[in-house]
């Protein structure tokens, strides 16, 4: 029988091996892990118990973090295992049970090449000043990308990146640039606290790991103003919902100054989906916005609606539609009509571009 580390052990080297993205255990379910976007059930493991998953959460937990998190009913951390593999985990309460969900980092950072994403992105990692977001649901890429991003900025220039994350993910190795990464819980008491000091700390690129308030997103604009290089990312569905997003997450009387703010400091806006891919595995379909002056005014002028417009009339300049994203990805016979069709915003529009391709 093994001992609650061990089958820990077990099911974390399985997810590796599967090359699964995700690990979740509830009650009354065999562990299940996500691979290419689908669950797929353990099935040589038993369903788990309130105890057998209760004993796994322990193996995963200091005390101190098992003291916050019977206190806290839930808690983010990472998780090294070995030296081998690292895990963003959240564990949490379900109807009175444990629960957990961890999330597999991979060791090395892949360049922008590697992970399939546009050229343009290589400009963002140019920048000197300015406020860059990537945005999309769970589990599609942002961290990824973000991180593609901030090492080759790390390869390429001398200067001071400090990030605040909670947990920290990828762990990167300093080359050109210092590294500041800073934790919630361990190397700053909270994630406001962190982003009050952070221009104290001379840095040249700040980028911080969710956009959570009002709070951060004043921090980003601020720090972006006055000369540095911001990203972060924010769980919307697009970049005119982004902005809309930003704006709205102000008190009405705060609203005229950060569409001011908005426009003089943001830069750009990536919109992320990682769609399955006919071949297997998952290929990203890329919103690309930059902030020219079209979109600058419209900022000014909260006519967010029409910016869609302009990212579609905007193709020489390097912005691209999630439509036309999607659209070439079919084209290409990358991924399925339907599959495009699912993550499409607009499945009408795409069918009448794919048949003008």
């Amino acid at each position: 029988m093994p001992t609650p580390q061990e089958k820990l052990n077990e099911l974390l080297i399985d997810a590796a091996k599967q090359n699964a993205s995700d690990l979740h255990m509830s009650v009354g379910r065999r562990p299940t892990l996500r691979v290419d976007g689908v669950l797929v059930p353990i099935q040589s493991e038993p369903q788990l118990t309130p105890e057998s998953i209760e004993q796994i959460i322990s193996a995963l937990l200091t005390p101190e973090q098992k003291e916050k998190f019977l206190d806290k009913r839930q808690l983010d951390f990472a998780y090294n295992f070995e030296d081998k593999a690292r895990f963003r985990a959240n564990v949490y309460f379900q109807r009175g049970y444990m629960a957990a969900s961890l999330r597999l980092i991979p060791g090395r950072i892949k360049t922008i090449e590697e992970l399939g994403l546009l050229p343009i992105l290589h400009e963002f990692a140019k920048l000197s000043q300015g406020f860059i977001l990537v945005v999309g649901p769970a589990g599609h890429g942002k961290s990824t990308t973000l991180a593609a991003i901030l090492d080759e900025i790390n390869h390429n220039r001398m200067e001071h990146i400090v990030t605040i994350e909670d947990p920290i993910e990828y762990v990167f190795t300093q080359d050109k640039a210092i590294i500041s990464q800073r934790e919630v819980g361990s190397d700053t008491p909270s994630f406001h606290g962190g982003l009050r000091t952070i221009l104290r700390q001379d840095p040249d690129v700040i980028m911080i790991g969710e956009m959570r308030d009002s709070i951060s997103i004043a921090t980003a604009m601020t720090a972006a103003e006055t000369g540095h290089s911001v990203f972060s990312t924010l769980h919307t569905n697009s970049a005119s919902q982004t902005i809309d997003r930003i704006i709205d997450s102000f008190a009405p009387e705060q609203q005229g100054q950060v569409v001011s703010q908005l426009a003089a400091t943001l830069v750009g806006i990536i919109s992320e989906r990682l769609i399955p891919r006919l071949s297997g595995g998952r290929i990203p379909a890329l919103e690309i916005m930059l902030v020219n002056p079209a979109v600058r005014n419209l900022i000014r002028e909260r006519k967010i609606y029409q910016i869609d417009l302009v990212i579609e009339t905007s193709l020489q300049e390097g912005m691209v539609t999630m439509n036309r994203s999607l659209a070439n990805l079919v084209k290409n016979k990358e991924i399925s009509m339907e599959n495009a069709e699912l993550y499409s915003l607009n499945p009408a529009e795409l069918r009448i571009l794919l048949e003008r391709m």
